[in-house]
């Protein structure tokens, strides 16, 4: 949702937008229809000086206990992009000032500068479909991970379930739920499987992941 201090709304959804993308100087390019109000708001901004928030949810696409993996909050400002993006459709920029996640790895800033300069996560494109693969045809392998846990090990079980959290090319992140689906205890926590490198597209990422089951038969 693109936030803007005193725009009010009807209707929450006005304010999500229908695309966006990240251009190479690192501001954000946001696609809405051309009477939503943000548009009407930095179409009559001057100068671009129209403060924003771009606030962005995370949700685990499988079904876990606490499915936001994570949030962001892009602050800066609003201008109207000139051009047609589509009929109907107005593009807004939003120049990054700041820039805040808070996520399965902490809470931290993030430099616009680096957020600029970072490259797609190969898997990023992929990993809805990876996640859902790996829970509904690989579910006993990813069981089975809980043997590589070491001191964590203790905290888990056979009898866990177990589901794939999050993918990126450094490693696979899985949630156990202690006893187990349908079991009246209700204690989770997260553990990550590192790779012995960065996998650079699906093909690696199949390589990485046999050797990671094959290391629970160890």
């Amino acid at each position: 949702m693109l936030l803007v201090p005193g725009l009010e709304t009807p209707r929450p959804e006005q304010l999500s937008p229908e695309a966006r993308s990240v251009g190479r100087d690192g501001d954000v390019h946001l696609v809405f229809p051309a009477d939503s109000p943000a548009v009407r708001a930095a179409t009559h901004a001057q100068d671009g000086d129209l403060p924003a928030v771009l606030e962005i949810t995370d949700v685990a696409p499988v079904s876990v206990p606490n499915r936001i993996r994570g949030r962001a909050w892009l602050s800066g400002w609003i201008t109207i992009v000139p051009g047609v993006v589509e009929p109907g459709r107005v593009m807004v920029r939003l120049e990054l000032g700041e820039l805040a996640v808070d996520d399965l790895w902490g809470a931290e800033g993030v430099d616009p500068d680096a957020f600029a300069a970072a490259a797609p996560d190969p898997l990023a494109e992929y990993e809805t479909e990876l996640l859902q693969h790996l829970h509904s045809g690989h579910g006993d392998q990813v069981r089975r991970l809980w043997r590589l846990l070491g001191e964590q090990r203790a905290a888990a079980g056979a009898d866990d379930r177990a589901v794939p959290l999050a993918l990126d090319r450094f490693g696979l992140r899985v949630r156990f739920t202690r006893g187990g689906e349908g079991s009246l205890v209700d204690r989770s926590f997260d553990a990550r499987f590192e790779f012995p490198e960065p996998v650079r597209d699906v093909a690696g990422l199949r390589r990485a992941m046999h050797r990671l089951f094959d290391a629970t038969e160890d």
